[in-house]
This record gives structure tokens, C-alpha cells and sequence, in this order.
């Protein structure tokens, strides 16, 4: 049973789609995973449905197969990626409207996106970092010189919506994750207007030991219980396709 101690904090626990309403046409997603590990399958599925669009998506690649990000893709809901790996060897969805000039695309390296993400939660508006510099992906940025290094200038990167898998959260919004499924989730949470998170197992507000809590419930607005995930690798291997 919940303490009285958590009244006040504790987060609505929704059907995907209920959790999804405050997403609307043209706004910045953020999506957790790094490749299938740690993607949320099941709230990506529902923003399909939600027939969204001119969406700005951030993410670690440009999704896989025909499921999950790729088939936002596919379904062209997508406008803009901001990623580190836009091609792998199931990306196709992505290719063929690049290829064809229907979507745009942001290269970040991997260091930069997370950090730009993280600055974002941090209050932080912008960093230096050398990563970048002599190539590209620094034309139009600011460039200064520390110790005799160059280093060019990039901005945090906020979004109004954050989806994040975590693999157990309590009423209060406490969230754990399952090993590498970590990645991108927990600074995602931080840096969106409005984190919402499925979670594998929602239990009681403190039943969740604080030592081992990845992200705290202050960054957590909704949740939703996906008992049983889908993982993006089988959907894929399998050949499924969504919708």
C-alpha cells in the first residue's frame, strides 16, 4: 500500500494512448535506445497510432526493419532526425526518404548527442568540446582555443516529449533500468517538457530500494505498465511490420 508520505507526487499511470495526448503535430521527441536495447516499441507503436506528424525525433540511430522508429519513419510522421548513425543494415525506411529529399537530417556525433542532452537537464546551455573541429559538423559554429586545443561550440538539445523504457518504475516515478537499456533513457527524462515512461514493472511509491534508483521521479510525468515488452531485435528478426 502506498504511504500518505507520497500524496501529492504520485505520477498517473495511463493506457498508451491517454499517455500520449499532450503530443501534438510539429513537436520534438526524444526516443531512449541505443539500437533495440532499452527502445520503447510499445509508446513508439502509440504515437503511430496517434496519426502525428512533422515530427523532429532524436535519437541514437534511425531506427531498424519495419517496427518502432523505423515505421514512424515509414509512415512519414518524421520530419527532421537529429542522430549519431543514421544508416545500419535494417535502416532502410530511413534511407529511401532521405534519398528522395522527404526527411531531413542532423548528424551528431554520439559524445555530442548524449552531452547535448544531458547539458539540457543540467540547466546548461551550451559546452565546448573538440569533437567535430576541422570537419563539417562544425561549419557555423563558434570556435575557441583552450590550452593550445580548438574546440568549437554546441548547444543543449530540449525536446518537448521524451519516451523512455525502464524496466521497473514506482508511483512516485522512481525508475531502474535493465543493464544496457540505461543509455540514452535517464538524461532523456531530464531534458523533455514531458518524460513519459513505460515501464516493464510498476509497484508501490517506495518500493523501490533509493540506492538503486537510476532516475528520479522528478523527472518522470506519466508511466505507463508494458508487462511483457516487445524487443525491436526479435520484431525485426521476425520480419513484423507495424502497423
Amino acid at each position: 500500500m502506498t504511504s500518505p508520505a507520497y500524496a501529492g507526487v504520485l505520477k498517473p499511470v495511463l493506457s498508451i494512448a491517454d499517455a500520449l495526448s499532450v503530443v501534438e503535430d510539429g513537436m520534438t521527441v526524444m526516443i531512449g535506445g541505443f539500437g533495440g536495447a532499452g527502445s520503447p516499441v510499445e509508446l513508439v507503436h502509440g504515437l503511430i497510432d496517434t496519426g502525428k506528424r512533422d515530427l523532429v525525433v532524436v535519437n541514437n540511430n534511425a531506427g531498424n526493419g519495419q517496427v518502432g522508429l523505423a515505421a514512424l519513419i515509414r509512415e512519414k510522421r518524421v520530419r527532421k532526425m537529429i542522430c549519431s548513425f543514421p544508416r545500419s543494415s535494417d535502416s532502410s525506411a530511413f534511407r529511401e526518404l532521405y534519398e528522395a529529399g522527404e526527411i531531413e537530417l542532423e548528424v551528431v556525433p554520439q559524445g555530442t548527442l548524449a552531452e547535448r542532452i544531458r547539458a539540457a537537464g543540467a540547466g546548461v546551455p551550451a559546452f565546448f568540446t573538440p569533437t567535430g573541429f576541422g570537419t563539417p559538423l562544425a561549419a557555423g559554429k563558434e570556435a575557441r582555443e583552450f590550452g593550445g586545443r580548438t574546440y568549437i561550440m554546441e548547444h543543449a538539445l530540449h525536446a518537448d516529449i521524451a519516451l523512455v523504457k525502464a524496466a521497473r518504475a514506482d508511483r512516485a516515478g522512481n525508475l531502474t533500468f535493465s543493464k544496457s537499456a540505461r543509455n540514452f533513457g535517464p538524461i532523456m527524462c531530464a531534458a523533455a517538457a514531458v518524460s513519459i515512461v513505460q515501464a516493464g514493472d510498476v509497484v508501490d511509491a517506495g518500493a523501490i530500494d533509493p540506492e538503486i534508483v537510476v532516475t528520479p521521479g522528478i523527472f518522470v510525468d506519466r508511466l505507463v505498465h508494458v508487462p511483457d515488452p516487445s524487443q525491436e531485435e526479435d520484431l525485426v528478426a521476425k520480419g513484423v511490420r507495424y502497423p
